[in-house]
């Protein structure tokens, strides 16, 4: 039976899971192939770990599925898992550090949350003015 590695990526709420296994190079966002990913900005994220190693992400097939968030957090989500399940699938150290060496949050997911909301204010920061008059 072959190998098939499961990995995950989070950006703020989005979660995106990704198993990989071997085959001919196809890539599946939420069973959509990646190439009619829309908007383009957030395709051209999604692939990049594959654009950093394109002999290697030939030989493997990639199913992804992201929930949650939005646009562009999908994206990176998608991108953390696609960088991470490559990573394990061939288990290669230099891989990973290269990754990481380009951006960490290529195989680290991101932790960055949004703050929440306070009283007397419109937001997590922004308060109400004050006329004092």
């Amino acid at each position: 039976m072959a190998e098939i590695v499961n990995t995950s990526g989070k950006r703020k709420m989005a979660v995106a899971r990704a198993s990989v296994r071997d085959g001919t190079g196809k890539v599946r966002v939420n069973r959509v192939p990646v190439d009619i990913m829309t908007p383009e900005l957030a395709r051209l994220k999604a692939m990049e770990p594959l654009m950093l190693v394109p002999e290697r992400a030939a030989k493997v097939d990639i199913d992804v599925s992201v929930r949650g968030g939005g646009v562009m957090g999908q994206a990176e989500a998608v991108r953390t898992a696609i960088a991470k399940g490559l990573v394990e699938f061939f288990k290669d150290e230099e891989m990973e550090r290269s990754f990481k060496l380009l951006d960490r949050t290529l195989v680290v997911s991101d932790p960055r949350r949004k703050l929440p909301k306070k009283p007397l204010g419109r937001g997590a920061r922004k308060k109400r003015q004050k006329s004092y008059r």
